[in-house]
C-alpha cells in the first residue's frame, strides 16, 4: 500500500552513507517505529528530501527527489529506506550528500509519492534505464521477482563506464537469485566490453534494432523507461515505431541538473494580478490572486505553504492537481502521462492561467 496523496515531512536519522561509484553514494535512513506506516511505499516510488543550504546560499531551502531502491515493505512499513544520490557539478544537495553527510545526521524526508510503479502481478515486464534511472527500477524488479513467481523481467541499462554503474552488485545478486526470470543487458557508451552489445549511446535507431533481438517486444506487458530525457524520449519513439501501445509504456525523467534553479525575477507585492486561483487542499479551500509571472503553485504557496511540491521543474509530479474549471498553459511536462492529461490533471508548478478564474483540486 502506498503512502497518502499529500506527503508530510519527518526527521529521519541517517544510518549509513555508502560509496557506490566514484561519483555516487547510497544513503540509508532509519525509520522510527511510530512513522513506519506513513513510509509504506509501492515499488518505484520516491522520497523528497528537504535541506537548508549553508555557505553561499545560506538559509535557502532546497528539495530534491530520490527514488527508493529497495524492495517494497510489508503492511507494517519499512524499518529502513535506501536511496541513491549521484554527484552533479554544482549540485547543492548532491555535493552535501557526497562530501559532508554522515551516519547519525538527520534530514527532513517527505513520505513516499510517485506513480512510476508496478504492483507485482504475473507477466513479462521490461525496463530501459540510463545512469541513476536504475534506482526505481531496482525496487520494481526486486519486489516483482520476490513476490510473483509467474513474473519475468528484462532490464536494459545504459551507463558511461563499468566504474560509473550504480548498484552493479545489487543487480548481479538479483540475477543470481532469479537466473531464469531476470534478463540483464548492459550497454556502455564510453567503454568497450568483451561481451554484450557494442559500446555507444542507446539512441532511437539503435534501440529499434536491438530490442527485437533481445525479447518479444509485442508481448511485453509493461515497459518502464527511466533516466535522462534524451534516453527516455529515444526509447519511447523506438517502442512506438515497433508497435507497442502507448498505455503499456511508463516513464520517469530524472533531473539533468541538481543545482538550485535560477532565481525568478523579483516580483512586487503589488504586482498586478493576472487572475484568481481557487484551490482545495486537504479538504480546505481558498481563493487567491495570481500575480503577473506566477505559476499557480506559487500563488497557492503564498497562502498555503503546505501545498505539495518538490522539484518545481515539471519532473517529479508531486504538485499534480485536478483542473476543476478554467484553462491553463503548462510550460513543460515530464511527469504526467497521456491518460492523466486527458482526465484533467495538470502540474501546478508549470501551469499559468489562461482564463481569469482557475480552480484546482489537489485532493483528487
Amino acid at each position: 500500500m502506498a503512502a497518502a496523496r499529500h506527503g508530510t515531512f519527518h526527521r529521519l536519522r541517517v544510518a549509513s552513507v555508502e560509496p557506490l561509484t566514484d561519483d555516487a553514494v547510497a544513503v540509508t535512513f532509519t525509520v522510527p517505529a511510530g512513522v513506519r506506516a506513513a513510509f509504506r511505499h509501492a515499488p518505484g516510488q520516491h522520497l523528497t528530501v528537504r535541506h537548508t543550504v549553508q555557505g553561499v546560499l545560506q538559509g535557502a531551502e532546497i528539495r530534491r527527489t530520490y527514488s527508493v531502491c529497495g524492495e517494497a515493505p510489508g503492511p507494517d512499513g519499512p524499518s529502513t529506506l535506501r536511496v541513491g544520490v549521484r554527484l552533479v557539478d554544482g549540485g547543492a544537495f548532491s555535493t552535501y550528500a557526497f562530501k559532508e553527510l554522515r551516519a547519525g545526521d538527520e534530514l527532513e524526508v517527505m513520505t513516499p509519492a510517485g506513480r512510476f510503479v508496478l504492483e507485482p502481478r504475473p507477466g513479462h515486464f521490461a525496463a530501459i534505464v540510463g545512469g541513476s534511472g536504475i534506482t526505481p527500477v531496482l525496487s520494481i524488479a526486486t519486489t516483482l521477482l520476490a513476490r510473483e513467481p509467474a513474473a519475468r523481467f528484462t532490464l536494459i541499462r545504459s551507463d558511461r563506464t563499468t566504474a560509473s554503474t550504480m548498484f552493479l552488485e545489487e543487480v548481479a545478486d538479483l540475477k543470481d537469485r532469479y537466473p531464469g526470470r531476470l534478463q540483464v543487458v548492459q550497454t556502455l557508451s564510453r567503454e568497450e566490453q568483451q561481451a554484450g552489445p557494442a559500446s555507444g549511446r542507446l539512441d532511437e535507431r539503435r534501440l529499434t534494432g536491438l530490442l527485437p533481438a533481445l525479447l518479444p517486444v509485442g508481448s511485453v506487458d509493461g515497459w518502464f523507461l527511466c533516466g535522462p530525457h534524451g534516453l527516455v524520449l529515444a526509447a519511447e519513439r523506438a517502442l512506438s515505431g515497433l508497435g507497442v501501445p502507448r498505455d503499456r509504456v511508463h516513464q520517469e525523467i530524472f533531473h539533468v541538473e541538481d543545482g538550485p534553479a535560477a532565481p525568478a525575477p523579483p516580483r512586487s507585492a503589488t504586482a498586478p494580478a493576472r487572475g484568481t486561483v481557487t484551490a482545495t487542499l486537504d479538504g480546505r479551500g481558498g481563493r487567491w490572486p495570481v500575480r503577473e509571472g506566477d505559476s499557480l503553485l506559487e500563488a497557492v504557496l503564498r497562502n498555503r505553504p503546505d501545498a505539495p511540491y518538490a522539484c518545481k521543474g515539471g519532473v517529479c509530479g508531486t504538485c499534480r492537481a485536478f483542473l476543476v474549471s478554467g484553462e491553463v498553459r503548462m510550460d513543460r511536462n515530464f511527469a504526467l502521462e497521456d491518460d492523466e492529461l486527458s482526465a484533467g490533471y495538470v502540474l501546478a508548478c508549470q501551469s499559468r492561467p489562461v482564463t481569469e478564474e482557475v480552480e484546482l483540486d489537489f485532493d483528487r
